[in-house]
């Protein structure tokens, strides 16, 4: 797809979000003019970068995890291909621009909490959990049977985990599969499966890898310091973001990402791939774009867009907890209008999407996987505005929401619950990480749910289970 194409895809998706905090931040909650001022700047940075991000995703790291794939479903070397799966899935993930703004998220509300090391306790588990997928793919395990065990295993885990990171662990699992994810678990997947007829046309394994992240951070909890949220409000919090040098920083965080996984490209060029010197400067090129869009992405994001999601979310979240009535209308619609459109505008979403109508030979539209999306993150969002201001557990949510969700697995066929919980995994991405991220937090310190009332992004990841089962 050319760079028109991207710029025109993802402006769709972008500007829907920034008009609606325009409408609400000039008439309905005002906000500092400045404030908004920088959030259409960066906003268009977003839109910039993530146009440039995802062009070199299509350039060089979709191709690089497609390549990959082959190459080692030809070897028929399990080992080689479960070492190898564990080593893309840390690799990538490290990566992920997704992790490394919710890294920020968390640090900036938990102080005490190490960046690096929630992320590369999420990288890890993801290149475990990698391991897992492919490993059943090969063996012919059940994916419902997996799925089911998995999550059993991670409600006990979770009943004996302080409450803040009980949220933070499943968010953390929904943040993982991004842009730069997505394309080399399906890539490795359906390269797997194709050897064989299961049913299940390649699909799952982006849901079995989800699993990873909120293992390890659960695991992480229990060696972390005590993570008491800082006394500051979101707005404030996030305001921190901006000082210093943001392009500087941004820079920094791109190559911190870009840079490991350029170097597997150069390991598995000489070890497995061998590509010819026209295709790997082309896929280099893709690689030096995605450090372009990258680092504008990043730019954006912390120069003004999510500063002006926490404002919004704190004045609309302080009105519905102090005034109530039409406050809490308010803020339920934002919550829906903004579930409704951030769906479409993740590119991992599109990317499975696309892939999906592949597959089934245009048996399962594009747009009806959209609609179902779209209708479980809108109800996901606005049952985040709920808890935001009303403060009560996540688990009143995440519970039933599950126990819904291990139901419906084992009524629907195996092909639907390795879309479904791919799809639980791709719904939530850069938006969702950045902007609604930092809208609810903003929510929580205006209510009562504290500065530390995460778990939007684990709602998100938790409603496409149900909603495309």
């Amino acid at each position: 797809m050319n760079i028109v194409a991207k710029f025109q895809e993802t402006a769709y998706s972008v500007l829907p979000v920034m008009a609606i905090v325009l409408f609400l931040g000039l008439f309905v909650a005002p906000m500092e003019k400045t404030l908004l001022v920088r959030f259409c700047t960066g906003g268009l940075f977003l839109i910039a970068g993530l146009t440039v991000f995802l062009l070199g995703v299509d350039l060089g790291i979709q191709p690089m995890g497609e390549r990959c794939g082959a190459a080692l479903t030809r070897r028929r070397s399990l080992l080689l291909l479960l070492a190898a799966a564990a080593a893309i899935g840390f690799v990538v993930t490290a990566a992920e621009p997704d992790i490394q703004v919710f890294g920020n998220q968390v640090t900036n509300v938990f102080p005490s909490v190490s960046k690096k090391g929630l992320v590369l306790s999420i990288a890890g588990g993801v290149g475990f959990f990698m391991m897992v997928g492919i490993a059943r793919t090969v063996l012919g395990l059940s994916i419902k049977g997996t799925l089911f065990l998995s999550y059993t295993f991670l409600f006990i885990a979770a009943s004996f985990l302080p409450s803040s990171f009980v949220a933070i662990s499943f968010d953390a699992g929904g943040a993982t599969t991004g842009p730069m994810t997505v394309p080399f678990i399906m890539a490795l997947g359906l390269g797997v499966s194709s050897v064989r007829a299961d049913g299940e046309g390649g699909f799952g394994l982006t849901g079995v890898a989800s699993i990873g992240p909120v293992l390890a951070v659960m695991l992480y909890s229990l060696f972390a310091p005590s993570a008491a949220p800082d006394a500051g409000t979101a707005a404030e919090v996030a305001e921190t973001i901006t000082t210093g040098t943001v392009l500087k920083e941004a820079f920094r965080e791109a190559v911190t990402s870009i840079l490991p996984l350029f170097s597997l490209l150069v390991a598995f060029q000489f070890l497995l791939l061998r590509m010819t010197g026209r295709q790997f400067v082309r896929i280099v090129i893709g690689f030096v774009y995605a450090l372009f869009g990258l680092t504008i992405l990043l730019f954006g994001v912390n120069s003004g867009f999510m500063q002006a999601g926490s404002a919004l979310g704190e004045a609309l979240g302080a009105n519905a907890f102090t005034h109530g009535g039409a406050w809490y209308a308010v803020l339920l619609a934002t919550g829906l209008a903004f579930g409704a459109v951030i769906v479409c505008a993740e590119p991992a979403v599109w990317v499975l999407s696309e892939q999906v109508e592949q597959v089934s030979g245009g048996a399962i539209r594009r747009r009806m996987l959209l609609f179902f999306l779209a209708t479980g993150t809108a109800i996901a969002i606005v049952l985040a505005m709920l808890r935001a201001v009303l403060g009560f557990p996540i688990a009143w949510i995440l519970v039933p929401g599950y126990v819904l969700a291990m139901v419906l697995l084992f009524l629907a066929p195996p092909l639907f619950v390795g879309i479904a919980f791919d799809s639980g995994g791709v719904a939530s991405g850069p938006l969702t990480s950045t902007f609604i991220l930092s809208f609810t937090l903003g929510a929580a310190s205006g209510g009562a749910g504290g500065s530390d009332s995460f778990g939007v992004i684990a709602l998100v990841a938790m409603m496409p289970l149900i909603a495309i089962q």
